[in-house]
């Protein structure tokens, strides 16, 4: 599970804390244990990237010295720059470049598409730094992110996506993507809009209204199948399909608001473009100027619902009951932060929408011929036992490994030591990486 700290969590383990030693130096270490230390002599490179499209991103580049391969860590919106593993991967002899991608910490207005470029930056930066392999390392969000970079660098030139998910120029074709030489899922999404739609709550009846709900589509509902946790609720088939339908017609009528928006400002910037729009009276350009740039945002509720998240026969795994992000589930969806809460129009059909995502790690596999290791924990609460086997089933790579580690989406267990996922996976990783890229020294 998930470790929880007074009233905040602890989600990826990335980060470091500085803590004081008796010398008055500040000793950093990663999240989780202090046994988790980057090795003497590494050395951290503080990056600022460019990418074609002209947005600035950020990471850090971790190497002792002789490193030939590095491993990418990235996530939309999440700060990896120092993720958990980084010291296991550093001290097994390869260099690692913790992402922070131009959406850091926010992804209301995040379009995947446009992080394609952020990612082709990093690979043309590790380049030019001398590593002659390169292995995206997708966490979580990172997972379908990754996946989605590795099909369009592999999709040739002239057959890449030319639009967003809003319908917006973003031509692939005219990005230099460089490939990238091998795939490591680490519990890693569908997507993030695959992800949202499982967790959607169907039964808010008024989008503008947080209280409002459908009592029929309420999973908290006792006469629906629901249990007051440590009890284990069990749905019926017959509200289960209900409840799925009911889950597709609400993100279509978030997905038909959005796109009515993105038409209204594509339809002023039209005007704009007119021969006659620069004769117009200076209040009708300023009218029509509003109306092209300005975004409504759109502000969506209750987005941890999953029934999978208390009735535990749904895909099943060694989960226990908890909330993602507090540990009440029914408390998870009905308060602050959910998975999406505030997007703009283009950022909620790229990322979020699971009907207008153009993002699908399954999909996105069939195009991934380099090698594939796909890790699933067999706790998880939030990615379930089908999403890393489907990777693993789906990739086109005939040189592709599945592994399930012991733990929660985060590596943590119950028992003592809570962080012990964290050396298995990294072993499991670093015995993957070693038969197939060189480390420093060999």
């Amino acid at each position: 599970m998930p470790q929880f700290i007074g009233r905040h969590t602890i989600f990826h383990g990335f980060g470091r804390v500085a803590n004081e030693t008796p010398s008055g130096h500040q000793a950093f270490t990663w999240w989780g244990s202090d046994r988790f230390r980057l090795p003497e002599g590494t050395r951290e490179t503080n990056v600022r990237l460019q990418a074609e499209d002209g947005a600035h991103s950020s990471g850090i580049l971790y190497r002792r010295g002789g490193e030939t391969t590095a491993v990418v860590f990235n996530h939309p919106r999440a700060d990896f720059s120092s993720h958990y593993l980084t010291p296991f991967l550093v001290e097994a002899g390869y260099g690692v470049y913790g992402g922070q991608t131009r959406y850091l910490g926010n992804d209301v207005n995040c379009e995947h598409e446009c992080l394609l470029a952020d990612l082709a930056a990093q690979l043309r930066y590790l380049r030019a730094e001398g590593f002659e392999k390169v292995v995206l390392c997708g966490n979580s969000g990172g997972g379908p992110l990754s996946t989605f970079y590795m099909a369009s660098a592999n999709t040739p030139v002239g057959q890449r996506l030319k639009l967003t998910a809003a319908g917006n120029p973003y031509d692939l074709n005219e990005l230099d993507l460089p490939q990238a030489d091998g795939l490591i899922n680490l519990a890693g999404a569908l997507s993030e809009g695959a992800l949202g739609m499982a967790n959607l709550d169907p039964s808010v009846t008024d989008e503008e209204d947080p209280l409002s709900c459908d009592p029929a589509l309420d999973m908290f509902n006792p006469a629906n199948g629901y249990r007051k946790p440590p009890e284990v609720s069990k749905y019926s088939e017959e509200f289960l399909t209900r409840y799925r339908a009911a889950q597709v017609a609400r993100c279509e009528r978030i997905d038909a608001r959005a796109r009515a928006e993105v038409e209204r400002k594509r339809a002023h910037r039209a005007k704009m473009a007119e021969p006659g729009f620069a004769a117009l009276p200076l209040d009708q350009q300023n009218g029509i100027l509003r109306q092209a740039v300005a975004s409504q945002t759109l502000v969506v509720y209750r987005t941890m619902a999953d029934p999978a998240l208390t009735d535990l026969s749904i895909h099943p795994n060694k989960r226990g009951i908890i909330g993602l992000m507090q540990p009440d589930p029914q408390s998870a969806n009905w308060s602050i932060p959910g998975f999406v809460q505030m997007m703009t129009a283009e950022g909620w059909l790229s990322t979020w929408s699971g009907l207008s995502t153009q993002v699908d790690m399954h999909r996105d596999a069939k195009k991934v011929t380099q090698p594939v290791l796909s890790i699933s924990f067999d706790a998880d609460v939030t990615i379930l036992p089908f999403v890393g086997t489907g990777l693993y089933e789906n990739a086109a790579s005939s040189d592709k490994t599945y592994v399930e580690i012991e733990g929660d989406h985060f590596a943590f267990r119950e028992e003592e030591p809570r962080d012990g996922g964290i050396p298995d996976v990294a072993k499991a990783i670093v015995d993957w990486l070693k038969p197939r890229f060189a480390a420093a020294g060999e």
